[in-house]
């Protein structure tokens, strides 16, 4: 569905020149919520603005269902656009008017006639819950009720692709949730494509499919976001996914290591189905080991559970041998020794 190819775009600063996007490479399929994550300054705004030539490339490709976005005239990019809705962080709506005109406001523009504008507004309203507040103006409503508008607005041409940039930053934990429901149920309703922007591993973790993680203008890391969250790479992944786990795993490890000097510390990943299972009275039953459990925790992605588990075994060293041997053969856990006193 999306194909960018080799998109770069060059910013002259007093301090010479700056690639905010930097030769970046990416297929995202149709229908799927993708999820573009970096810190400030990665040039993940700029990236998403690319998308829909808010800003322009200075070099590459983007090809949107089979078009090439980057060689259109303004005329066809002006058509093109209507088949790209983007919603914001600060909403950006227009607060001399009130929900129902604010969603109305781009059919006004592609001339659509009036009975036919009321008709999609009021479609839009009840698809984003805010039946009963079509009068009210911005100043009226709450952050995620602006926001709901944001999202009605984009959606109001019927548009194949949704850029969200930050969409839930400006917003509390509770009602970030509750947009992120209501783009889940826009995605499966309509089956559009989401380019879903943000700093928040939270976000990636609860509807992303698919997630590229974006350092210094470039894709560092991307892959489907369970097997990021499992096997991050590079050291920015590491850093996010950490956050979301509520640990730094490297500082985590060293302080454990120092504390319990003791038989060997192990850490247990689990995968889906796998953090329903009980090992750790499996173990204690079949072999004559202790087992003390350091520090864990469980969080839940699009795509299942992932959760982590730090214990230490005590026991004789063939007992201890045994153990590992079982885990790594006879189980779908993975496991990681992280100091061994034997």
């Amino acid at each position: 569905m999306i194909s960018i190819k080799g998109l770069s775009k060059h910013f002259t600063t007093r301090e010479g020149a700056l690639k905010a996007v930097d030769n970046l490479t990416l297929d995202i399929k149709e229908g799927e919520i993708f999820g573009v994550i970096g810190y400030s300054g990665a040039g993940k705004s700029t990236f998403v603005r690319l998308l829909n030539r808010l800003e322009e490339p200075t070099g590459g490709q983007i090809i949107i269902d089979q078009e090439d976005i980057t060689a259109m005239n303004a005329k066809a990019l002006r058509v093109a656009r209507q088949d790209i809705g983007m919603v914001f962080q600060h909403f950006n709506l227009l607060w001399s008017r009130t929900v129902a005109e604010n969603i109305a406001f781009p059919l006004e523009i592609a001339g659509y006639p009036k009975a036919k504008r009321e008709q999609r507004v009021q479609e839009l309203i009840r698809l984003v819950g805010l039946t009963g507040r079509e009068d009210a103006y911005p100043s009226q409503l709450s952050g995620g009720q602006k926001q709901r508008v944001g999202i009605a607005r984009a959606l109001a041409n019927e548009p194949k692709v949704l850029l969200c940039d930050e969409a839930t930053s400006a917003l509390d934990p509770e009602t970030t949730d509750a947009i992120l429901d209501l783009l889940v149920d826009i995605n499966q309703k309509l089956g559009l494509t989401i380019i879903l922007i943000t700093h928040e591993m939270h976000v990636i973790r609860k509807i992303c499919n698919q997630v590229a993680v974006m350092e210094a203008g470039k894709v560092v890391e991307q892959g489907d976001v369970l097997d990021v969250f499992l096997h991050p790479k590079q050291a920015v992944t590491k850093r996010f996914v950490a956050q979301v786990m509520g640990e730094d795993e490297t500082d985590s490890y060293e302080q454990l290591v120092g504390a319990y000097k003791e038989g060997t510390l192990m850490r247990l990943q689990f995968v889906g189905e796998t953090t329903n299972q009980a090992l750790i009275s499996q173990l204690a039953k079949t072999f004559p080991i202790d087992i003390n459990i350091l520090q864990g925790k469980i969080t839940q992605t699009k795509h299942g559970a992932y959760g982590t588990l730090i214990v230490q075994l005590l026991g004789a060293d063939d007992d201890l041998q045994r153990v590992v041997h079982y885990i790594s053969e006879e189980t779908s856990v993975d496991m990681e020794v992280i100091d061994d006193a034997h």
